[in-house]
């Protein structure tokens, strides 16, 4: 019986995503590119370690994501399964709705391999490996928020015939995943990728350039989200097991 390549395996566990995965060719990355990964992590960094909750924090150094070169998807992924099941799962571009939920219905986190430009370094429009990578799978060695990601793309999946319902449900991720606060310490700390990975957005929120609410699963359905603006109000969560209660109560009156 033949040996399964590692891209093998993981389309055996998918049916529409599976055309959308990839290898990913490590060794073609650019002194210039490992430099610029460097560069848009020391940026981050100062900031972000005092400023990210410490699921983070921690996941960083549990994943192994290094501050002078781009990530290997595969050393991630040998870290990151045994603890919460996920895998970082590279893939060719952007994925239809139905095959991201498919994806993270199986614990795999579709990552792209490209890394935006110099002249992009402050914003690209679409993720690149630096945001999914850094600005996303550190948290997915967090137990809670993993099952949380897991229930969030099974509910989908679920709806996926349903536009209306789907777009309440991304008005979840978008304030959790995307852009999520955390109260800790006392303090406000950032979760969601789209502050963690970006300088510009994240300073303006910790600064109190927007309102932050009380995380409130009625309010977050109920706020349209403007994804080329910055902003104007987000919520914190008291606790990662908040926003898992809250997939489950959204799945069940959206479904």
């Amino acid at each position: 019986m033949p040996v399964l390549s590692k891209l093998e395996q993981a389309q055996s566990r998918l049916s529409v995503a599976a055309s959308f995965l990839i290898e990913q060719d490590w060794t073609a990355y650019t002194a210039e590119q490992h430099g610029l990964w460097a560069e848009l992590v020391s940026r981050r960094m100062p900031q972000l370690r005092a400023s990210a909750c410490r699921e983070y924090l921690e996941g960083f150094e549990l994943i192994g994501l290094k501050e002078d070169a781009l990530p290997e998807l595969a050393a991630v992924s040998v870290r990151l399964e045994p603890r919460t099941g996920w895998q970082s799962t590279p893939v060719n571009g952007f994925l239809p709705a139905d095959a991201f939920f498919e994806m993270l219905a199986a614990r795999m986190f579709p990552t792209t391999t490209w890394l935006r430009s110099r002249e992009s370094m402050e914003y690209t429009p679409e993720p690149d490996i630096f945001h999914d990578v850094f600005g996303h799978v550190p948290m997915h060695a967090h137990p809670v928020f993993a099952d949380f990601l897991q229930r969030y793309g099974q509910i989908c999946s679920a709806l996926i015939a349903d536009p209306v319902a789907l777009e309440r449900m991304g008005r979840l991720f978008w304030f959790t995943v995307e852009f999520g606060l955390i109260r800790q310490d006392g303090d406000v700390k950032v979760y969601g990728s789209g502050l963690i990975s970006s300088h510009g957005e994240c300073t303006r929120v910790l600064a109190g350039g927007c309102e932050v609410k009380d995380f409130d699963l009625d309010a977050v359905l109920e706020t349209k989200v403007d994804t080329g603006a910055m902003q104007p109000v987000l919520y914190a969560v008291e606790s990662f097991e908040q926003i898992f209660e809250a997939a489950k109560v959204a799945g069940g009156r959206l479904g």
